[in-house]
């Protein structure tokens, strides 16, 4: 997880996760437009994860 990508997941959360998958931006996208933070999380939680 760069340092780049945790801003962009701060900022904007859909966009940090945009080439994770599109069910991954959906939900971060729907999370966002619910309220910020759970947007955040989710962009945070994804981007963590090891693949």
């Amino acid at each position: 997880m760069s340092c780049l990508r945790v801003i962009l997941a701060i900022i904007f959360p859909p966009l940090a996760v945009v080439d994770k998958g599109c069910g991954s931006f959906l939900i971060t996208f729907i999370l966002t437009c619910c309220g910020w933070v759970p947007g955040v999380i989710a962009a945070l939680v994804i981007l963590n994860k090891d693949n």
